[in-house]
């Protein structure tokens, strides 16, 4: 009989952990991990194709470490008088955030967050010894800016993430307010805007900022607006220092040939890649109306999902809906769950269900 986990010398703070993942499930509507819908056209396919096609007949060497091409494209499609050197690409935002606590948390550094937000924060610190701190938002899941700067300058946390818009709720974060944690924050402070291209006509970017706040740092995916998620491509925009300390922690050529020959050919396509956004954002604020038609209560979201309830029993909800093929997410605070937006067939599906569900 083999091993297990238990006879092996593990960490104690892994002991009794589970891996992070979202359900795979082979149901016909998957509305759980916040994919845009609508995978690449032909065209992007084929450019795609002929990118990795030039980049593995290089295989044989090592990729450019730094990046660079991709860097500059992504400083293009970012604007702001961004620069490569303003910019730094791994696989995933998840990536880039783990590196932001290897160069900034660890043994003895506090990282903090505002919470219900994204689940994957606590890991982070986890997995470089960082000490994790959380403060709850206020009852409409918005950070009330007086109790995060006292909260700040009593911890003094070395890394602050504020997603905007925020995951599970969607909710997105006045300038003011990362201004008013910027000025006190001893450490960095890490605006995560992986659903920014979803956000609502006239909610700015924390881009705007960077001139401002050398400490500040704006992470951004291709996972969602570019629907790239196999690709892995996440990136940050920030102080060119901040680059340069992450470059010190990066493990050697972890971004392959492959993986930026695929986001170069992406960003060459980003009007098409991008195009769908509109029709999902207009189809998110459909889906808020509804819910609350139904007498649900929604949270008005700025990203490609929607937070709804409240529910006496979420998983009976969610396991309902998941027995009629439509498969969301049971995540966030105790009552609610999550859907992501889909296509407008698969939003008549989840309608359908959840009508049934709650025998409507």
């Amino acid at each position: 009989m083999g091993q297990t986990l238990a006879d092996l010398p593990l960490r104690d703070d892994l002991r009794d952990q589970e891996p992070y993942g979202a359900p795979q499930l082979d149901v016909a509507v998957r509305l759980n991990v916040n994919e845009n819908p609508y995978p690449p056209s032909e065209a992007v396919v084929a450019d795609i194709a002929r990118s990795v096609a030039e980049a593995a007949r290089g295989l044989n060497r090592y990729p450019d470490r730094e990046a660079l091409e991709l860097r500059r494209a992504l400083a293009t499609y970012l604007g702001h008088g961004l620069t490569a050197n303003n910019v730094w690409a791994a696989n995933g935002s998840n990536e880039v955030m783990l590196q932001i606590l290897q160069a900034f948390g660890g043994p003895g550094r506090v990282a903090m967050s505002f919470e219900p937000t994204y689940s994957m924060y606590p890991e982070y610190a986890r997995d470089t010894n960082t000490t994790w701190l959380t403060v709850p938002r206020s009852d409409d899941f918005t950070i009330d800016p007086e109790r995060a700067v006292r909260e700040i300058v009593h911890h003094k946390p070395s890394v602050v993430f504020l997603a905007s818009p925020n995951n599970p709720t969607g909710t997105s974060l006045p300038l003011e307010v990362i201004e008013r944690i910027c000025a006190v924050a001893p450490g960095m402070v890490v605006v995560d805007e992986a659903y920014a291209e979803f956000r609502r006509e006239g909610t700015p970017s924390a881009l705007t900022l960077l001139p401002s706040y050398p400490r500040l740092v704006v992470t951004r995916t291709m996972s969602k607006a570019f629907a790239l998620a196999g690709g892995r491509l996440g990136y940050l925009a920030a102080d060119p220092a901040v680059v340069d300390a992450l470059r010190i922690v990066r493990l050697p050529y972890h971004l392959s040939a492959v993986s930026q020959a695929v986001a170069l050919a992406a960003l060459r396509h980003a009007d098409e890649l991008l195009a769908r956004v509109d029709e999902l954002r207009a189809r998110r604020d459909q889906t808020v109306s509804w819910l609350r038609g139904l007498g649900l209560e929604a949270i008005d979201s700025d990203a490609n999902f929607v937070l709804f309830g409240r529910f006496e029993d979420r998983h009976a909800v969610w396991k309902g809906l998941l027995d009629r093929g439509v498969l969301i997410r049971e995540t966030g605070p105790d009552g609610w769950l999550r859907v992501s937006i889909g296509t407008f067939e698969e939003m008549t599906a989840f309608r359908a269900a959840l009508r049934e569900v709650l025998a409507l």
